[in-house]
């Protein structure tokens, strides 16, 4: 996968140099209409300053902004023992050098996404709901996928491109913003000069319109380079699992889900498996979504029926989207390779309504610090972490149990480690 990874390295400078050059004339612009004539240059300098200082920002720092962003927390095995099996298992069919960290997204809705700097420094975070809902295949399918991510280098273009689509939609609505206060009046234009007027209002809307445009054009900067990518992920996430159903499956419930994702934003939105701000019943444009169709990347994956590799991938999507564009690089495809599709692993059955809803509590507490005591009745007791009493009663059959306030305090202070 070389020409794979080289390529991603070059489409991230193309990105990265690509939004600095939108973040450069916006500060020109901005400078201009601030500091009149002459105050481009100020603007650009300012713009320069923070295009830096953002660069330095996303490389070390992007990912864990972006997973602050997100809500997400660090868990450990003892939280979702299933989780942290299939995580393992990817790392080594990827062959990744280390391990991603894995955190878990407080929320109903169902998602992921991959993010880091290299295969080194990398996660992976869920949902709650996600892991609520998926059988093991589905699950393994879309952990996949992510990893995919990790090892084609896309999590540092998603990365930078997060931050840097954050600052300009940032700086263009402070300064739309700081118009309504200032009416432009801190132009330095001077009306009495020739043509001053005139040349303080067509700067004005120069200034209003790019600073409108500019978040679009940074947005569409990214979509026009990141789309392949997930077609990419699911080639290969198709091939490490064995089994294409297994992550056509798991899309197909993702486009089910009715529940917003609070911690989405337009600038995070790209990052996950799937669209997380598309609403049920509306259709983005092609030349707008974060992503493909998930219709048409379901009907990609069970296409694959004749095996589970590169080429099939390839072949599936020239049969459903009915073109010969080359989607898998020629040094991925190996024609002599055969990857046989396995069959579905036992117990994989789909989870009744009612114990994906109580699944999604249990796991939203346990994120949330809370104690579980097992009743001999068989009730699970939940206790929140800031329980004062030495005894809680059982609702169901009136037991007493005693509150073990060492534990309770353990599991507070493993929490107040992690949030340092």
């Amino acid at each position: 996968m070389w020409e794979l990874i080289r390529a991603n390295k070059r489409k991230s400078f193309i990105l990265f140099f690509s939004m600095g050059m939108v973040l450069l004339i916006l500060g020109y612009i901005i400078g201009e209409m601030w500091f009149g004539q002459g105050g481009g240059s100020v603007g650009i300098f300012f713009a320069f300053i923070i295009w830096v200082i953002l660069s330095i920002i996303s490389y070390y720092s992007g990912s864990s902004i972006l997973l602050s962003i997100s809500n997400a927390k660090e868990v450990t095995k003892s939280v979702h023992p299933q989780l942290f099996n299939v995580v393992e298992e990817m790392t080594i069919a990827s062959s990744l050098p280390k391990m991603p960290k894995i955190y878990i997204i407080n929320e109903e809705a169902p998602n992921a996404f991959a993010t880091g700097r290299n295969p080194e420094n990398s996660a992976v975070a869920v949902t709650a709901g996600l892991l609520a809902r998926m059988n093991r295949d589905e699950l393994q399918g879309v952990i996949a996928h992510e990893m995919s991510h990790i090892a084609n280098r896309d999590i540092l273009f998603m990365t930078f491109a997060g931050i840097m689509l954050g600052s300009i939609v940032l700086i263009s609505q402070v300064f739309l913003r700081s118009l309504w206060f200032t009416g432009g009046s801190s132009n330095r234009y001077k009306s009495s000069e020739s043509g001053g007027g005139q040349g303080q209002m067509i700067m004005m809307i120069v200034a209003i319109v790019f600073a409108i445009l500019s978040p679009i054009i940074a947005q569409l900067l990214y979509f026009a380079i990141s789309r392949k990518r997930e077609y990419l992920a699911d080639a290969n996430g198709a091939r490490l699992t064995r089994y294409p159903e297994g992550l056509a499956s798991a899309l197909e419930k993702l486009s089910q889900n009715t529940s917003d994702l609070k911690s989405a934003n337009k600038v995070t939105a790209g990052m996950y498996i799937v669209n997380p701000l598309k609403k049920k019943g509306m259709k983005l444009s092609d030349l707008t979504s974060t992503h493909p169709p998930i219709s048409e990347r379901v009907r990609i994956l069970r296409t694959m029926n004749s095996g589970a590799g590169f080429l099939d991938y390839q072949q599936a999507y020239a049969a459903v989207k009915r073109k010969n564009e080359k989607i898998i690089p020629n040094s991925a495809i190996k024609a002599k390779e055969k990857v046989e599709i396995r069959k579905p692993s036992e117990g994989a059955r789909q989870a009744s309504a009612k114990k994906t809803k109580r699944d999604i509590g249990d796991l939203m507490m346990n994120l949330n610090n809370y104690l579980f005591i097992t009743c001999v009745c068989g009730l699970k007791i939940k206790v929140p972490p800031d329980y004062k009493k030495n005894q809680i009663v059982c609702p169901r059959c009136g037991r007493k149990h005693a509150i073990p306030f060492n534990e309770l305090k353990n599991i507070a202070a493993v929490a107040a480690a992690k949030n340092l």
